[in-house]
């Protein structure tokens, strides 16, 4: 009953390529490239199952890039139940210029779904959650997949008795958290564009997180950048501060949080240490080339950097 599912409804193949400088409009060779089954629900499951524990990865996927999604899935010993549609899985690039750091992405529409589509997955996720703990949602809803469907599966999902994360933005992020998952991560624009407001002092951001919480959602995490993040969880609130590293690559960072989080809560860990186990393994993603990516090793050593501090 332990296991933990995690939905992607808009697989990826994710690649990265590191290049000596990236110029718009001049040819480029790339020095290396990974490519990885991704997107966000992906990248939650494969930092969980580098952390330890069971998981299955669940979603749509589609034609040859979908077939290399399940098989390097399968390769990387992940568990995973998808649903085959039309179309192509999509490709999301991310190129690295290693003279600067920055990273530019590159990320394709993916399949257009059909309501029929959305029904079969709707089974699928039926008997999944039969059999979990918690059931992760991330990312982007692909298209023909209406703004309130988050907010169904999760209805679904807490009817089963498990506990529903989400990790979205824009109108899914607005419609989903009407279903009152258990976690959600906006950022502080994010939280603003729930209340229909312009971001303001921190002050007013923590009220936000307390009505956010009043509407029975138990654990709010807010990032805020260089400064760590801030978490309500029961009505106390957690300040958190990262170690500093030097990161390779950021992409994924925030998966690997939302991976983090759900490992601490499915192994009832206490709340400080939940939260340094999230911080920790968003921490150690940066200092992978891949996406969604972290060592063991990194984690442990970085958890015992993490500060937590109760206000």
């Amino acid at each position: 009953m332990n296991m933990i599912t995690t939905v992607t409804l808009n697989a990826a193949i994710d690649k990265t390529y590191y290049l000596p400088r990236l110029e718009v409009g001049k040819l480029t060779r790339a020095t290396r490239l990974y490519a990885d089954p991704g997107g966000k629900g992906i990248n939650v499951a494969r930092v969980i199952q580098q952390l330890g524990l069971p998981v299955t990865a669940t979603g749509f996927v589609a034609g040859s890039n979908g077939d290399y999604i399940t098989r390097h899935l399968g390769k990387q010993g992940i568990a995973h139940d998808f649903v085959s549609v039309d179309g192509e899985s999509r490709l999301c690039l991310n190129m690295i210029d290693e003279t600067t750091g920055e990273s530019t992405e590159l990320l394709e529409p993916g399949p257009i779904l059909t309501a029929e589509a959305l029904d079969r997955f709707k089974q699928k996720l039926f008997e999944l959650a039969r059999k979990s703990y918690i059931v992760c949602f991330s990312g982007s809803l692909p298209q023909g997949v209406p703004a309130a469907y988050y907010a169904e599966l999760i209805a679904l999902v807490k009817a089963e008795g498990a506990i529903a994360f989400l990790d979205t933005s824009g109108e899914p992020l607005l419609q989903g958290v009407q279903a009152v998952p258990y976690f959600i991560k906006p950022n502080e624009h994010e939280v603003y564009h729930l209340f229909n407001e312009r971001p303001a002092t921190e002050g007013e951001l923590l009220d936000k997180l307390r009505r956010l919480q009043q509407s029975g959602i138990s654990l709010v995490s807010v990032s805020l950048g260089d400064k760590g993040s801030l978490s309500l969880y029961d009505g106390q609130l957690y300040r958190t501060a990262a170690p500093k590293v030097e990161a390779v690559n950021t992409v994924g960072c925030g998966d690997a949080f939302v991976a983090g989080m759900a490992v601490g809560l499915a192994q009832q860990l206490p709340v400080e240490e939940m939260m340094k186990l999230a911080i920790a393994s968003g921490t150690a993603n940066a200092l992978s080339e891949r996406a969604g990516n972290v060592s063991l090793e990194d984690v442990q050593r970085l958890r015992g950097q993490v500060t937590v501090e109760r206000e």
